[in-house]
């Protein structure tokens, strides 16, 4: 084998999973600057809260349908009650 093809590429999974993880972070940092503008504002957290869960099934519901939304509910219940969003998570 030749040097020129052992070298690692990354795969268009890699890629695609790199992007998808980027967007990610660009989206939390939207919702943070957000969540403290809204706070800045005097807006209690709780209906900040409310009112992006609303919209992200509104959204979830208008792109995807009811039973994709369902999914969803289901699959962040069962992250939160695995802890994934406790605030004391340590991420290693």
């Amino acid at each position: 084998m030749q040097f020129e093809e052992m070298t690692m590429e990354p795969s268009l999974n890699d890629i695609d999973d790199m992007i998808v993880h980027e967007k990610t972070q660009a989206a939390l940092e939207y919702h943070n600057e957000a969540w403290a503008d809204g706070m800045a504002d005097g807006i209690e957290p709780e209906i900040i809260a409310d009112t992006a869960i609303i919209h992200a099934l509104r959204e979830t519901i208008r792109l995807h349908g009811e039973n994709s939304a369902e999914a969803l509910l289901d699959s962040l219940r069962e992250r939160m009650l695995a802890g994934e969003f406790s605030p004391s998570r340590t991420l290693q």
